[in-house]
């Protein structure tokens, strides 16, 4: 923190480097005075059981959180989301507060932790503070960090009983390639198969990624059946604000957020039901 107050903004907090570096390599941006590699700091490294949930440190790897069983069991959800992003040799490296921090719509493990209603703990000058994933970015490549400010950790909450999460998204090649579009469910069944609360977001159709309460809405009190996952898709095509790219048009883009919608909380629902 104090390295990072002094260099006034012009210190870049390097976790995998994944994007930092193809950024300065790429010349995007004011290239910063000093990088800071929190890779090594053990506290960092970490993936901790806390109240029920998973507190997973800001230097953690996708591979390692694909190598942590109970996390996987927990939230399949976010690890595959995770598990989108790169090659086997970017996974080594990648981490969640770096693909959150790079703030891209497109980002593959952010729609899965806000759907999972995941917390981001930050540090700075004034001490620690907890916020929900969604606030950390503004726009594209914009967040609300301060400038003295980095993510130490995300928390992950307890699983409910119940509950299961999923996230799909849909690329021109099937590795490697940039979300077109970004769905995650999660959801929670009662003991009669009804669902009792759902949280659904999408990704790349809108400057941040963005939580469809009107889609949750459209699964509470249901058995997520094909009434609810087609109000399902409706809402959040309705939800989606896209442009058009080189990747998709608004249309394109419109229609598939509600068929991975309609997907990602069957899955979801599988995974309540105790499938893997």
């Amino acid at each position: 923190l104090r390295l990072l107050a002094a260099g006034n903004g012009n210190c870049q907090i390097l976790a995998g480097g994944t994007d930092l570096l193809v950024r300065l390599r790429s010349e995007m941006g004011d290239e910063p005075e000093s990088i800071l590699d929190i890779k090594r700091i053990e506290e960092l490294r970490e993936i901790t059981p806390e109240a029920g949930g998973w507190r997973i440190g800001a230097a953690v790897s996708g591979a390692e959180m694909g190598e942590h069983p109970a996390l996987v069991a927990d939230w399949p959800g976010v690890v595959e989301a995770m598990n989108l992003i790169g090659s086997t040799q970017i996974q080594g490296r990648a981490t969640l507060a770096g693909n959150l921090c790079n703030a891209s719509p497109a980002a593959d493990s952010v729609p899965a932790m806000v759907a999972a209603g995941a917390m981001a703990r930050i540090a700075g000058p004034d001490g620690a503070r907890d916020i929900p994933v969604s606030e950390v970015p503004t726009g594209p490549g914009r967040t609300s960090l301060g400038k003295a400010e980095f993510i130490t950790s995300i928390y992950l909450p307890p699983r409910p009983e119940g509950g299961g999460d999923a996230y799909l998204r849909f690329t021109p090649r099937s590795e490697m390639d940039i979300a077109v579009v970004g769905c995650g469910v999660a959801l929670t069944l009662d003991g009669a198969g009804i669902c009792i609360s759902a949280r659904v977001s999408l990704g790349a159709v809108g400057p941040v990624v963005m939580l469809v309460e009107a889609g949750a809405g459209a699964l509470v009190g249901t058995e997520v059946d094909d009434a609810a996952l087609d109000a399902l898709a409706a809402a959040c095509s309705d939800a989606a604000s896209p442009i058009d790219d080189k990747r998709g048009t608004v249309a394109f883009r419109t229609h598939v957020a509600g068929v991975l919608a309609r997907r990602a909380a069957s899955i979801a629902k599988t995974r309540a039901g105790g499938a893997s």
